[in-house]
């Protein structure tokens, strides 16, 4: 009679899946609280001790880990030696392992988990239990995931017996899916230890050896082009956040492209989170063409998308406010591809899903843009050819006020302050080179991803004029330095008045002075926002 070890801390379907065991003539072996279930659910079921003659100990810290457990499951049924080992032992050969871990990653998900309670969810006897019968699979069913039981099930019903092909390849394939498992949940453990004592979250960049475990969350149509095959996939060492964790209410599935603007949209929006103001943020291939605040989400969008309404066709907007009606109404009225929001009235959300494709979304379930106004934590990862980059995920470019300091002879006024806050704020989602000139809590010329920093303020400047602006009385934020005078005396020539840059180049004194030659006011910030 075949014998199966159960032991599970998720017992979704478990009752159903051991009936089914033993209606097969099974035997169940099974521990603690998974035991009593089954119990309870009528099933006739033996304790691992009655297995391992050896009771439970240490508040059941030490219960499988056992010859008797690891012997019957490592045990090779094509070796004669081994089966003889395992009679002249006494011991039990187990046929099926249905093993899920102790819930660390929902323990330490809401943060401010004691060590010593995080600790006692790190499970050490199922992992090992699933590794070796992952290793054994041509002869053990190794199984992690409750979606599996029925496949199982049917395959057991089915009369397959190892060796054939179908019930080798699904041994196979629950195998891997044990490695992958036990991976992600020894990637999250050490996700968490290697956070400073007393932090919540965003660990520190390991020193050594580490592991990321990716969880796929959908497939794509293709990559960026249609002859690369693309694919999504959230960190899996913790329940979803960031992107992953957006519910989409509406339209089509989201492109590889789409994902990546999406991701822009939320980082544009971040600085203004909790601003006492609404934000929106038109992104256009992952980078802004409008950006502003007002006193309402509707004043936000129709000034950031006087920016540049041609470029606004076919864009992402974000918003740090939930939708009315009446912004949906102005949505409604251009090409969106997707729009990000808090919440959509039930008006708002009826007049944009009568555009069929538009993707609406949302956070989902417990999820929400955090504090620092991003719905991501910790590091971020970015391929490269034969190698991964990671970093600190950015903080937002707030309270340029506190930050700056003022090197020119003038100071800038109350009006230009306000305007240099807004665009220290706006130019960090900007791809580098980055330029922004801002107006009255908006941006009016966007100049960005150009090889030098002089092209991208004339393209700015081009821009805001192309659209009817007034660059005179404007403000610019720089992402990074100037290195020579040469964009302080384009932006000067343009009427702006006031700058806000990092500083740091070795010609910080002459840009000075250029912008002391013109009248302007200049703040630096100490800090670059180089977004690549």
């Amino acid at each position: 009679m075949p014998t199966a070890l159960v032991s599970v801390s998720d017992k979704t379907g478990i009752e159903d899946f051991c009936a089914g065991l033993v209606a097969r003539g099974w035997e169940i072996a099974s521990t603690g609280g998974t035991m009593r279930t089954l119990l309870a659910a009528g099933l006739e079921v033996g304790g691992v001790s009655d297995l391992t003659g050896h009771p439970e100990m240490l508040d059941g810290r030490v219960k499988t880990l056992h010859p008797r457990v690891h012997g019957g499951i490592l045990a090779r049924r094509e070796v004669a030696d081994d089966l003889d080992q395992l009679a002249e032992h006494g011991m039990v050969p187990i046929d099926l392992v249905a093993v899920n871990l102790y819930p660390f990653r929902e323990t330490v998900a809401g943060g401010n988990v004691a060590l010593g309670e995080a600790l006692e969810q790190i499970d050490i006897g199922g992992p090992a239990m699933l590794r070796a019968a992952a290793k054994n699979h041509p002869s053990v069913w190794p199984v992690c995931d409750p979606a599996d039981y029925g496949r199982v099930l049917e395959a057991l019903a089915a009369g397959a017996a190892p060796e054939t092909p179908e019930t080798s390849e699904l041994r196979r394939e629950l195998a891997a899916k044990v490695f992958g498992h036990t991976a992600a949940y020894d990637a999250a453990i050490a996700r968490y230890l290697a956070r400073p004592a007393g932090a919540a979250d965003s660990p520190g960049l390991p020193a050594g050896e580490t592991v990321t475990s990716l969880v796929r969350v959908q497939s794509l149509r293709y990559g960026e082009n249609p002859d690369q095959e693309g694919a999504f996939f959230r960190d899996g060492s913790g329940p979803p956040r960031g992107i992953p964790a957006l519910a989409q209410l509406h339209g089509r599935e989201l492109s590889f492209n789409n994902i990546l603007d999406v991701d822009g949209a939320l980082t544009a929006i971040a600085p203004f989170v909790s601003g006492g103001r609404a934000a929106c943020a038109i992104l256009k291939h992952s980078t802004p063409c409008g950006l502003a605040v007002g006193a309402s989400p509707l004043e936000a969008y129709e000034k950031a998308l006087a920016c540049d309404p041609v470029s606004a066709f076919g864009s992402v907007i974000a918003f740090t406010d939930p939708l009315t009606e009446a912004v949906a109404e102005a949505l409604s009225r251009n090409f969106v591809e997707c729009v990000v929001a808090p919440g959509y009235s039930e008006e708002a959300l009826g007049h944009l899903r009568a555009k069929k494709n538009i993707r609406i979304l949302k956070p989902g379930a417990g999820a929400a843009l955090d504090a620092s106004g991003h719905l991501v934590e910790g590091a971020e990862l970015r391929g490269v050819r034969g190698g991964v980059l990671m970093q600190a995920a950015p903080r937002p470019a707030r309270e340029v006020h506190r930050e700056a300091r003022v090197p020119t002879a003038r100071a800038p006024s109350d009006a230009e302050w306000d305007d240099l806050a807004f665009a220290w704020s706006a130019v960090q989602s900007v791809k580098s080179n980055a330029i922004l000139l801002a107006r009255d809590g908006a941006s009016i010329g966007i100049g960005a991803g150009q090889m030098s920093r002089v092209d991208s303020v004339e393209i700015s400047i081009r821009k805001a004029r192309a659209q009817g602006f007034d660059v005179a009385g404007a403000v610019l934020g720089s992402d990074a330095f100037f290195p020579f005078r040469d964009g302080i005396d384009a932006a000067a020539a343009a009427g702006v008045t006031a700058i806000a840059q990092p500083g740091g180049s070795k010609r910080d004194a002459e840009v000075v002075e250029a912008a002391n030659e013109h009248g302007m006011a200049m703040v630096l910030t100490g800090r670059r926002l180089f977004r690549h």
